[in-house]
């Protein structure tokens, strides 16, 4: 479907209309225009794992510090999956980064900011193995980007913004978050241990380097020491890889092979094998996850 160009001024903030990749909307936002950096002073913004990395960077400071300075938390499920929004300025709802000049992170801006004023909805039919993308335009009263005569896909202005990599990056992130809100009480009540390190992965870059450099893992593990190498060096490879360790705490998938030796792989099994009914299944696991990654360290 295509969009014409609008001659009135926005009347609603989502427009109910499901776009594809090469349907077109109008909108453009640029230095010159009257509204210019009024949707950087009434955020919610909710952080990637991809948007922390570059954030940090951009400081060129920890992802703790980070974390400290520039976030606060949040949940992302009604079980308390941990979660971080980025900050705003004391008694402000302005974002953290906007200065007289614009916004101080520009470059490295998180995904929501690249986006706007389009959202994206993730969605999962049942039965199905795979995740369905749409997208939506959001019309802000305060936003004249919709009056600009410029129309163009949805593809076409993900690539100007830049989008194409923090989604390649975040994809097996949202499947997860997606899957354990899609599954709810089935999965059970991950435990405690279980959202730190999901916390620890999502957001922690430089913690979870550590983690994986620590005796505990490589006891656990097995990883080929080239790939090893790879993950201490390069973020993106581990944030990806983090990802895949999510799948194994979280819902019990072999994304990486555990040393046959291992105590914990036994005792997993055992009390896997053991669980008759969904719930006993749930509390196993989480039981079995707690045993298997409690002497890993932060």
């Amino acid at each position: 479907m295509s969009i014409p160009p609008d001659s009135a001024a926005p009347a609603s903030t989502i427009i109910p209309v499901q776009l594809g990749l090469h349907d077109k909307f109008q909108f453009r936002c640029h230095k010159g225009i009257a509204c210019f950096n009024k949707c950087c002073e009434n955020i919610d913004i909710l952080l990637t794992p991809y948007d922390v990395l570059r954030l940090k960077n951009h400081f060129g400071i920890a992802s703790r510090e980070f974390i400290d300075l520039y976030t606060r938390d949040c949940e992302l499920d009604g079980h308390g999956m941990p979660g971080l929004k980025l900050r705003t300025r004391d008694n402000s709802t302005a974002c953290i980064n906007l200065t007289a000049q614009g916004c101080g992170v520009y470059v490295d801006r998180p995904a929501a900011c690249r986006y706007y004023a389009l959202g994206l909805v993730s969605m999962r039919k049942k039965d199905t193995a795979h995740d369905e993308d749409w997208f939506f335009t959001v019309r802000e009263e305060h936003c004249l980007g919709h009056l600009e005569p410029i129309v163009q896909t949805v593809c076409a202005y993900r690539q100007e913004q830049g989008i194409d990599l923090y989604d390649d990056v975040n994809r097996e992130w949202r499947q997860i978050v997606l899957k354990k809100r899609s599954a709810g009480p089935t999965l059970g009540q991950p435990s405690a241990r279980s959202f730190e390190l999901f916390f620890l992965a999502s957001y922690d870059i430089d913690g979870f380097r550590a983690f994986v450099a620590s005796s505990g893992f490589t006891d656990l593990f097995e990883l080929d020491p080239a790939f090893r190498l790879e993950l201490m060096s390069d973020e993106v490879k581990l944030l990806k890889f983090g990802f895949r360790f999510l799948k194994q705490v979280l819902f019990g998938e072999n994304t990486i092979a555990i040393k046959p030796a291992a105590a914990q792989e036994r005792r997993m099994r055992m009390l896997q094998r053991a669980a008759s009914t969904p719930a006993a299944r749930a509390a196993g696991l989480a039981e079995a996850q707690d045993a298997a990654y409690h002497s890993l360290r932060d």
